[in-house]
């Protein structure tokens, strides 16, 4: 587990734009008992050796509760690193592929990790670093995907805004949400650290209601919103984190978080006194933030309540003269792909999944 956890420092250690990830927070991943969605999975770690050296590794699951829900047999592989060579690539798929194909899979799917929105290789936009919670890969991964027979499945888009080099939100939208607020006598609150499972509830409720047709998508179990919360606490400014009611009932919400992958460069995963330090000082002054999730329940859609929490998130930040990354925009929401367009946010970043049919 050691090897597996710790390859990618190796392999991408000199590549500049590569930000190592916690290895504290690595190993949580693969601990079912630490990270609830290996609970309801079937899955396998596999390492490619040459000789005693590692070049390769690739993780290889069934997700029963997705299946259940789509009513499908999709296998998904994850967690995919690789040397530049083709061959090794191969070895590495035709593993997973196999060890799919032992449990009757029709669809091998992938890349697709252990974490919640963390899946698709980057086609577009390597040269950026990856934001908090999010994934970087070489060019060469999506060639080697290829050559072994998989095909696109779907783009995520990731959009960005900076306010610091003159992004101001277009004036007919500030006077367009005002009127929406008006209309439906909407209320938009910060998330409320003093009940933040309750809100962290809130905010799954919202997730499972309003994304139910994205593809991809299953129920997110409402016992998770504690981990949700345990995760949050340490790095939110809850002032990002908007929860938007009618009479009182939670009808939408955006959750924006620090990108503290910002203050992880150089710390090569390890929290060390200097990395802590950072970490302690620098998280309340960020003015760097990933979009990470937003939803409006269906009866609420296409009524502008999008666009009026994009505008009050804008408000907050704003002073800060921040960095906003939007990601993992499906390419065929239409919804939020347009509000994004509207708002003038760049289109900076495009990441794939994978897919191949398993014939048996």
């Amino acid at each position: 587990m050691r090897r597996f956890i710790t390859f990618p420092y190796r392999l991408h250690r000199r590549h500049p734009r590569w930000i190592a990830p916690l290895r504290l927070e690595q190993k949580k991943i693969f601990n079912p008992g630490k990270n609830k969605f290996l609970q309801h999975c079937e899955y396998a770690l596999f390492l490619l050796l040459e000789g005693k050296r590692v070049i390769g590794r690739i993780a290889a699951f069934v997700n029963h509760v997705a299946n259940e829900y789509w009513q499908e047999q999709i296998g998904f592989f994850g967690h995919y690193e690789c040397i530049d060579d083709r061959d090794a690539a191969s070895l590495l798929l035709k593993k997973a592929e196999e060890w799919l194909r032992d449990r009757k899979m029709r669809t091998m799917r992938g890349p697709w990790n252990f974490v919640s929105q963390d899946f698709g290789l980057i086609v577009e936009g390597y040269e950026l670093a990856p934001t908090v919670l999010s994934s970087w890969n070489p060019p060469y991964y999506n060639k080697q995907l290829l050559q072994f027979g998989l095909s696109k499945a779907r783009d995520m888009l990731v959009y960005n805004c900076d306010i610091s080099r003159g992004y101001v939100i277009p004036q007919r939208f500030v006077d367009f949400t005002e009127r929406i607020a008006d209309r439906y006598q909407v209320h938009i609150r910060p998330l409320d650290m003093k009940n933040l499972i309750a809100d962290a509830r809130t905010i799954v409720r919202l997730t499972n209601i309003s994304l139910s047709r994205n593809w991809g998508f299953y129920p997110i179990a409402e016992e998770e919103a504690e981990d949700i919360a345990a995760d949050l606490k340490p790095i939110v400014h809850p002032e990002a984190v908007l929860i938007a009611e009618i009479d009182g009932k939670p009808i939408g919400y955006i959750l924006a978080i620090p990108d503290v992958n910002h203050l992880l460069k150089n710390s090569h995963g390890r929290l060390g006194p200097l990395t802590l330090l950072r970490l302690l000082v620098g998280i309340k002054s960020l003015n760097r933030y990933r979009i990470w999730a937003m939803g409006i329940v269906p009866e609420y859609q296409k009524k502008g309540i999008s666009i009026l929490l994009f505008k009050r998130l804008n408000e907050v930040l704003a002073p800060r003269r921040v960095y906003v990354e939007a990601n993992w925009v499906l390419e065929d929401n239409a919804l939020m792909n347009n509000a994004l367009r509207q708002l003038q946010f760049d289109l900076v970043k495009r990441y794939r999944v994978y897919e191949k049919e398993l014939i048996n």
